[in-house]
């Protein structure tokens, strides 16, 4: 018997569904070159710079922060999934040491002290921030026992990791998404959805 969604990650995914069903109608005005009246209010602090990059430029970003805003999104809930289910398995608080593998753990460590090192304010207290997604796949793949009842196929939630850990990588350098992996990209997230609906499938 699985648990059902909580109030919390079905808001997560409602959020997430929408994204993409923006990123759709995205899609639909610049193929089209249509203009449905969804454009945003300014959120202000940036207009004064405006007018000293070129118009195809600013376009480009404001494509580009629609994927970034449905990164952000996705890793941030699968952290909360994997915090949350770890922090209920038999380890408690202590997951991190008995959960983690000490490869993971040590990459983590280094990037937290270049963080130090560099002198910037530190992103997180909490060093599951510091993971990738390839990382995070490899702390639910090692703890299939937990995540077990909560996701559908440990083959298909790895592979969907790996993807999206190759995706981030134009999104984190300010690099164009070219069509293809827009469509890479809303297909791996439906997969993960699907992976998700594993927690309501059975009571």
């Amino acid at each position: 018997m699985r648990d059902a969604l909580t109030p919390e990650d079905a808001i997560r995914l409602f959020g997430m569904a929408n994204q993409l069903v923006e990123t759709d109608l995205d899609r639909v005005e610049r193929e089209l070159n249509v203009d449905l009246g969804r454009a945003k209010p300014s959120r202000g602090g940036n207009e004064s710079h405006d007018f000293q990059f070129s118009r195809e430029l600013r376009e480009e970003a404001a494509a580009m922060a629609r994927h970034y805003e449905m990164f952000y999104c996705l890793e941030n809930s699968i952290r909360a999934l994997v915090r949350s289910a770890l922090n209920a398995s038999a380890h408690g608080g202590a997951w991190w040491n008995a959960c983690v593998s000490e490869t993971i753990r040590n990459e983590v460590k280094l990037r937290i002290q270049r963080e130090t090192d560099s002198g910037v304010t530190l992103r997180s207290d909490d060093p599951l921030d510091y993971t990738t997604f390839g990382e995070l796949g490899e702390i639910i793949k090692s703890n299939w026992d937990v995540f077990g009842a909560l996701l559908n196929s440990q083959k298909a939630v790895a592979s969907i990791m790996t993807r999206l850990n190759q995706l981030r990588g134009p999104i984190a350098h300010c690099s164009e998404l070219v069509e293809d992996e827009i469509d890479r990209l809303n297909l791996t997230v439906r997969d993960w959805f699907r992976q998700m609906e594993a927690q309501s499938r059975e009571e």
